[in-house]
């Protein structure tokens, strides 16, 4: 199946860009098609990344290069993770073929915590990295029991509510950002509640909500327990927050509040183009995938409010194994990578929102504005989300139950199947894949 395809597009969508399959190098080939190398001197550090990291674009490996001369940096990028995480998890199995540097998704690091720790570095021990310069609980997704960090945070994805103005103006809904986050302050349901009055008289053929998938993701994101519990347990059935999650998309679902449709389709991508939704969950990367879907009259319409509860949607590590080529120079790299002041640029050059809390503070952060929204303060209002986030259990299989409860259950509550038999088809469809 398409694993975790949502997170996997989210992370394509931080640059809203086609991306490379690879980079070049002058390094030798080792035959395995990365550039491992080293050549006129210098040592080639390779990466093994998916999706849209942004490092070179945002000029990162340039500036390593210059402050380290000895030091040539190439990264080999697979486009989707679905695609990259089998592979990486093969080569740590196998303790072959690995990048000096290999990154992890969130929704992957618990299965490489618990299954292949001891294939990579403890990060923690590095010069110049500091625990406290993470959020707690991004440090903590990559850290094992006794004690070990294999991984350091990059981005992570405080939840906010994305919203259009003009069409809450037509619904008669307050548009001022802090009005707007006091109609559902502390309650998703009441995120439903301002739903129906937006259908009352909002702007015909459009949806309070983009999807059913959004909804439902944002929800279960700001639980401190979904689908497995501390002891590794899977409890996605028989935990109440996640049944009280699904039942409430699929009312709103009922009441036609959000679109019928699935998040990161080509058809979902139209109601974006055309202005069929007035809200959807948001966080800091959606932004950019808004802006890239939009048409330009979108321009300066939307704004962000406060979420009901925070929650988290999307982020990384970047880990160094143990059998590395250049397992030094890879962890000096890492650490330069994910301090402070490298989280702040590439913030503000490709809207990827800081782990390490210590860029909060910086102009980067707070002084960010987006075309999409205006004047709209972004940096402080997912900086203040990000310290709300909840220190969450992840388990190796998150994102096959997330994407059976969505692609497979609540979306079918559009199509005409009732709350029950959307849960049951979802969740029969998830057992099985657990299974295999």
């Amino acid at each position: 199946m398409r694993a975790r395809k949502a997170v996997v597009l989210a992370a394509v969508a931080s640059l809203g860009a086609g991306l490379l399959a690879g980079c070049a190098d002058d390094g030798k080939d080792d035959g395995s098609g990365s550039p491992n190398g080293d050549g006129g001197g210098k040592t080639t550090i390779t990466l093994g990344l998916f999706g849209a990291f942004g490092f070179k674009e945002a000029g990162l490996y340039a500036e390593y290069e210059k402050l380290n001369p000895k030091i040539k940096i190439a990264e080999n990028v697979v486009e989707r993770n679905e695609n990259y995480y089998p592979a990486l998890l093969n080569h740590l199995t196998t303790n072959s073929g690995l990048q000096d540097v290999q990154a992890v998704e969130v929704g992957n690091i618990a299965e490489i915590v618990g299954t292949q720790a001891a294939k990579l570095e403890d990060l923690s021990k590095v010069s110049g990295v500091s625990k406290g310069n993470w959020l707690d609980w991004k440090w903590q997704q990559a850290t094992t029991k006794d004690g070990q960090t294999i991984g350091l945070g990059t981005d992570i994805g405080p939840m906010a509510i994305c919203y259009r103005k003009d069409m809450f103006e037509k619904a008669g809904l307050p548009t001022d950002r802090a009005e707007v986050a006091k109609l559902w302050a502390g309650d998703w349901a009441k995120l439903v509640d301002a739903g129906e009055k937006y259908k009352k008289s909002g702007p015909k053929g459009t949806t309070f909500m983009d999807s059913p998938g959004g909804l439902l993701n944002a929800i279960l994101s700001s639980e401190k327990e979904k689908f497995y519990d501390a002891s590794g347990k899977v409890i996605y059935k028989t935990n109440p927050a996640v049944r009280k999650a699904f039942d409430l998309t699929a009312e709103a679902a009922e009441k036609g509040l959000v679109g019928a449709q699935t998040q990161f389709q080509p058809s979902w991508d139209q109601t974006i183009a055309n202005n069929k939704f007035a809200a959807m969950a948001c966080p800091p990367w959606m932004l950019g995938y808004i802006k890239g879907k939009s048409k330009p009259d979108a321009k300066g319409k939307w704004d962000v409010a406060v979420a009901p509860k925070s929650g988290n949607w999307g982020g990384s590590f970047l880990t160094v194994p143990k059998n590395g080529k250049h397992v030094e120079e890879a962890k000096k790299l890492v650490a330069w990578l994910t301090a402070p002041e490298q989280q702040a640029k590439l913030f503000k050059v490709q809207g990827s929102f800081p782990s390490a809390q210590a860029a909060f503070s910086s102009p980067e952060v707070t002084g960010a504005k987006n075309d999409m929204t205006g004047d709209a303060p972004i940096g402080e209002i997912f900086a203040a989300a990000a310290k709300q986030i909840p220190v969450q259990v992840i388990g190796p299989k998150d994102q096959i139950i997330q994407q059976g409860l969505t692609d497979n259950g609540v979306i079918l509550v559009t199509k005409g199947k009732s709350p029950q038999e959307a849960w049951e088809t979802a969740t029969k469809t998830i057992d099985n894949n657990l299974d295999k």
